[in-house]
């Protein structure tokens, strides 16, 4: 065999190893749980978590998924979205430190919902939808811990946590990134502040034409006065004489 045709022969053995590589690391990443979108602003109100759990196993489906939510950095105003086959429970727990609101001071949070009653069969996922009403916002993620309960009776715990600029783990649990608001967010505040501004001084500077506009028609209409009394005692001594 020629050298030409050796190189190409194993240029071609490791780009297909290169992409076998990639497809793997791809149908890994599908296969964990995970939580959509990737990222919310700290802070942030009236959103919807999706919780998506994949079929990892070839002769069994998965039965129940519990989801666990932090009660250190509690999710507040969690309301469950119902998935057609599906029969949510939810469990709410007493905070250990109490949230202050603009609404009254929070004193429980979810700190946990079960799916159970449907069925995810090998090649499909399904999304587990989560309304909340407020995110924490002194904290720069949210991590939600996941059990996942086939009909094998087998389990897959999706707990483990990944340590900064470390590899990901073999089951990771589902992350959300908190983040710093934008400063689209802040210059939108100020510019509805500053809006204010001018217009306050748009309206005081209508008032004071307006009552320069009144003192004006009212010192024409006292020369006029003046004027025509002048003029009809003028009349009257005319017709005197």
């Amino acid at each position: 065999m020629s050298p030409i045709r050796t190189t190409l022969r194993r240029a071609g053995l490791v780009a297909g190893l290169a992409a076998a590589g990639v497809l793997a690391a791809a149908g890994a990443a599908f296969a964990h749980v995970t939580v959509h979108p990737e990222s919310y602003a700290k802070g942030a109100t009236d959103g919807v978590l999706t919780f998506r759990v994949p079929n990892e196993e070839d002769t069994a489906s998965t039965t129940k998924v519990q989801v666990f939510l932090p009660t250190d950095h509690p999710v507040l105003g969690v309301l469950v979205t119902p998935e057609e086959g599906w029969t949510p429970e939810v469990t709410t727990t007493k905070l250990k430190t109490p949230v202050k609101t603009d609404d009254g001071t929070i004193t429980d949070a979810v700190s946990e919902i079960t799916w159970t009653g449907g069925r995810i069969r090998h090649g499909e996922y399904q999304d587990f939808n989560v309304a909340f009403g407020q995110l924490p916002d002194d904290v720069e993620q949210l991590t939600f811990k996941t059990l996942q309960t086939y009909s094998d009776g087998s389990v897959v715990r999706w707990i483990e946590e990944a340590e900064q600029g470390g590899d990901e783990p073999e089951n990771p649990a589902p992350v959300l990134t908190l983040t710093a608001k934008t400063a689209a967010d802040s210059e939108e505040a100020a510019s509805s502040s500053s809006d204010s501004a001018p217009a306050a001084e748009s309206s005081a500077a209508s008032s004071d034409s307006t009552a320069r506009g009144l003192g004006i028609a009212g010192l024409v209409v006292g020369v006029l006065g003046l004027a025509a009394a002048g003029f009809a005692l003028e009349r009257a001594r005319s017709a005197r004489s």
